[in-house]
């Protein structure tokens, strides 16, 4: 079958693996792709360790006032964001107006499983309210599936949407339910999607981010896009070593703690 010469395809190639996606001439993905073939690697520099903290509560019952206080924690600290469920993004944004604090929500969170119009629903919701920074989950049985058209189209989606509100969009992998092949090709498709970032882990899943998957997401997006280790980042040490894997973001309730123990060290 002859591709239109008005089809765009990306390919990008990392760990053996080869995935290749194909966009129409307005930019809305058409298929996607995988198979074996050649190798990548690079890696970043890192800014002032405040500046990677997304400063977060997710938990279902989180009130109000625990809002709050990790809101005044974050303008006091200079986090990068606070990260909330949509429901909190209204008063976060009430609370850090012209901080320089972001607000971070997550959309499809945490199975990933929500229909993509209803991602797209929710991200447009959630910029409207004051979001900037778009955290969203994968369609993570259809990836395990091999269904990467519908993983891609996925991300594209929402990317555009998170695009045309101004805000980035961070992928959610869930690192701790693939095999090293599936973390390769999904870290492809977030990259050619549109992905301002991959993200390890939701934190509500069987376990977290570890430095060897952090160094391999590194490795396969490149210096062009973010990494984001989240779950497990407890304090400083892990932090650093995050860090020195490859991270550019950190997604972390303790972030508190992480800035109080490099003061620490400081002061030793």
């Amino acid at each position: 079958m002859l591709i239109p010469i008005k089809d765009q395809i990306k390919t990008e190639i990392a760990e053996d693996l080869v995935v290749t996606t194909r966009f129409d001439e307005n930019g809305n993905l058409i298929s996607a792709g995988a198979g074996k073939q050649g190798r990548t690697s690079t890696s970043p520099g890192k800014p002032d360790l405040a500046s990677y903290i997304d400063h977060t509560l997710l938990k279902q019952n989180a009130t109000s006032e625990q809002i709050i206080q990790i809101c005044m924690e974050a303008k006091e600290y200079h986090f990068a964001s606070v990260c909330v469920n949509p429901t909190h993004v209204s008063l976060c944004a009430e609370l850090l107006r012209n901080s320089g604090v972001k607000i971070c929500t997550v959309i499809g969170f945490p199975l990933g499983a929500n229909t993509t119009a209803t991602k797209v629903f929710e991200t447009r919701d959630a910029i409207q309210n004051g979001a900037h920074e778009i955290d969203m989950v994968i369609n993570i049985g259809a990836l395990k599936s091999g269904d990467f058209t519908l993983v891609a189209r996925d991300i594209s989606e929402i990317a555009q949407a998170t695009h045309e509100g101004g805000a980035i969009l961070k992928v959610i992998i869930e690192v701790c339910l693939l095999n090293e092949e599936e973390k390769v090709i999904v870290c492809l498709l977030a990259k050619q999607a549109g992905a301002d970032y991959v993200k390890t882990s939701t934190g509500f899943s069987t376990s977290g981010a570890t430095v060897e998957d952090v160094a391999l997401m590194r490795k396969v997006v490149g210096p062009e896009i973010g990494v984001k280790a989240a779950g497990g980042v407890r304090n400083l040490e892990d932090a650093e070593k995050m860090i020195d894997a490859g991270a550019t973001r950190l997604g972390a309730s303790a972030g508190v703690q992480i800035i109080q123990g490099l003061i620490a060290k400081a002061d030793y």
